[in-house]
């Protein structure tokens, strides 16, 4: 067993709610998702992710898809992967949604940084999807970097980022558009953006 697959075992999750019960010290936890645990590995700049017991097979998904994206600066590098785990870099920086929950502004340059990441990983035969606030990331050193890419393999349309965008310039780039919004008010947001008649909504909006 090698050290990466020795730590991943420290990592206890229950079967039944997907509760964290315990983990190795050298670890600290950095993120919950809906199929996974994130964890920085302490003293290093590497983060490893512990898919949930029923998640496991998004493991190989999800590796398989980083390792088309490998060479690509705005996705993370591979370091070690398992049947339940991802170990990648570590990445110092703020979510979109936490830049919006802070009020950090997110830059048209960082909109169009996006835009190319995706672009690449569009050439590399995947369709960029499931692009959200919460995965896509401005560093400490003011880089674009996009991460949870389990989806790019799907076929169906994904219109979350372009809708992302339309609200970027419609909305939050205007001089005297709220830049600091609070945690609930995003979530509402996420949540009423999934009704059917909210992305009816916005499909009629980008025609106009």
């Amino acid at each position: 067993m090698d050290a990466y697959q020795q730590l991943a075992s420290t990592v206890n999750i229950s079967n039944k709610n997907n509760r964290l019960l315990s983990y190795d010290d050298s670890l600290t936890l950095i993120g919950t998702g809906r199929s996974a645990y994130v964890f920085r590995i302490k003293e290093s700049d590497q983060a490893i992710k512990i898919f949930f017991p029923e998640f496991r097979h998004i493991a190989k998904e999800e590796t398989e898809i980083y390792l088309k994206l490998k060479g690509i600066s705005y996705f993370p590098r591979i370091y070690a992967f398992g049947e339940n785990y991802i170990v990648m870099d570590y990445i110092q920086g703020r979510t979109l949604f936490e830049c919006v929950n802070d009020g950090v502004a997110i830059k048209e340059s960082h909109v169009r940084e996006i835009d190319y990441a995706l672009e690449l990983a569009a050439g590399r035969g995947l369709n960029p999807s499931d692009i959200h606030l919460r995965n896509l990331f401005i560093t400490t050193n003011d880089e674009v970097k996009l991460i949870d890419v389990a989806r790019f393999n799907q076929t169906k349309n994904c219109s979350q980022w372009d809708d992302l965008k339309y609200v970027y310039h419609r909305f939050y780039s205007k001089r005297m558009f709220p830049k600091k919004i609070p945690t609930v008010i995003l979530n509402t947001f996420a949540y009423f953006y999934r009704k059917p008649i909210i992305t009816k909504a916005f499909n009629m909006a980008k025609t106009k």
